[in-house]
């Protein structure tokens, strides 16, 4: 029989999205596969050859992202350039808030898990990274770093995407 604690662990995973289900213990600082065209609420993985704009990102050990809020048009394909000048790893995780709140209660418990996700990126201390995103929902989403504690420090932003007119 398996134990409760396992069942409310796969359950919560499943619950996340498949947020949790593509973690690995290497780093994501650069994809070397192409990323899953997966819908999303908060769009899909984007194509590098249709960037039509790039947001430089900087995260600080100080807990926060620089800048902590971006707008974007619907249809847009962002690339975030994403640099690390603190001193320990940080990430950037895109999502909704549910999401990003139910994957940070798992990576409290699960402080060795990694992202793999087009969504998201871990970057060391020193280096940079990138996410391209395809923004073909309106709304506002969230993004985070999930190292544990840092988003309970604070480390979140907002990302609004404007509605094309006419849609």
């Amino acid at each position: 029989m398996t134990p409760p604690k396992t069942l409310l662990f796969a359950a919560l995973l499943t619950g996340v999205a498949g947020l949790a289900s593509a973690h690995g213990e290497k780093s994501s600082a650069a994809k070397a596969e192409p990323a899953a065209k997966e819908q999303s609420e908060w769009g899909r993985a984007g194509d590098a050859g249709r960037v039509t704009r790039t947001i430089a990102v900087q995260m600080l050990d100080t807990m926060r992202f620089v800048p902590d809020r971006v707008d974007v048009k619907q249809g847009e394909t962002v690339k975030f350039v994403v640099r690390n000048d603190g001193k320990t790893p940080h990430e950037m995780v895109i999502g909704i808030k549910k999401t990003i709140d139910e994957h940070a209660a798992v990576m409290m418990k699960h402080p060795g898990m990694e992202h793999d996700e087009p969504y998201s990126v871990r970057v060391a201390a020193g280096k940079a990274g990138a996410i391209v995103w395809h923004f073909n929902r309106p709304g506002e989403f969230d993004f985070a770093c999930l190292i544990p504690g840092h988003f309970q420090a604070g480390m979140a932003g907002k990302i609004r995407v404007i509605a094309a007119q006419g849609k």
